[in-house]
């Protein structure tokens, strides 16, 4: 598993737009609703951690999947089960949403 603090992974986002037959990454958002609901990152898809065993099946096991949390803890033990489920290109958000509010998206609401 691949980890990208906040700055890295704007840039890796940037870079996908630029190339127009790639496809984009997941960005796989595993807090619950109520952090969700007050802060996320553009064009993230929310699953709480909880619920990502029912939903393995609705996700591609081929996709880039940049897995985010608050902090950079959750996701990274969401990118570990779905690396031994058979994940093959993982990306940790290290800082999670609050280093991303930090040094990208300084407007964006905190908690």
């Amino acid at each position: 598993m691949r980890e990208f603090n906040a700055q890295q992974l704007k840039a890796h986002l940037e870079a996908c737009q630029l190339e127009s037959d790639r496809q984009q990454p997941l960005l796989l958002d595993v807090r619950q609703p109520w952090e969700y609901d007050v802060c996320k990152i553009e064009n993230s898809v929310l699953i709480p951690m909880s619920q990502i065993p029912a939903k393995l099946e609705s996700l591609d096991f081929d996709r880039e999947t940049v897995v985010i949390c608050h902090h950079g803890i959750r996701s990274r033990s969401v990118g570990r089960y779905l690396e031994h489920a058979g994940f093959s290109n993982i990306i940790n958000l290290s800082g999670g949403v609050a280093q991303w509010a930090q040094t990208v998206d300084t407007k964006m609401a905190t908690y």
